[in-house]
């Protein structure tokens, strides 16, 4: 039998170096994990509330022409996330009253405050 004079395998020390920047991989990648998470949900809560204003200047166009005001008190939804969402809306006529301009607001806090708004132009 012949005994190599090389040694095989690894040392302790490679073994050592190469966990450390294993763990150190991991750790970056559960810090991207955690980022993209948080920002999916602000997206859903951002998707939502688009929604809820979307919904609103729908139910506006199919109101009759006299009915089509500012709302002065916010509505108050609650999204399926459990968000809770605060929609109001102005209408602002022009001149002689043959276009009425349109815009919803919806704002909500998911530990930061937010708003979106939607603006439309309806005709009489």
């Amino acid at each position: 039998m012949r005994v190599s004079a090389k040694p095989k395998g690894f040392s302790l020390i490679e073994v050592l170096i190469a966990l450390v920047i294993l763990s150190i991989s991991l750790l970056g990648i559960a810090s991207l994990m955690a980022t993209t998470t948080r920002y999916n949900s602000s997206a859903g809560h951002m998707t939502e509330a688009a929604t809820f204003a979307q919904d609103m200047l729908e139910q506006l166009r199919v109101t009759p022409w006299a009915n089509v005001v500012t709302n002065p008190n916010p509505d108050t939804i609650t999204g399926a996330t459990g968000i809770t969402y605060s929609r109001t809306w102005t209408v602002a006529p022009n001149a002689d009253d043959s276009l009425r301009t349109i815009t919803v607001t919806v704002t909500w806090n998911d530990g930061i405050s937010h708003s979106i708004s939607f603006v439309s132009v309806l005709s009489k």
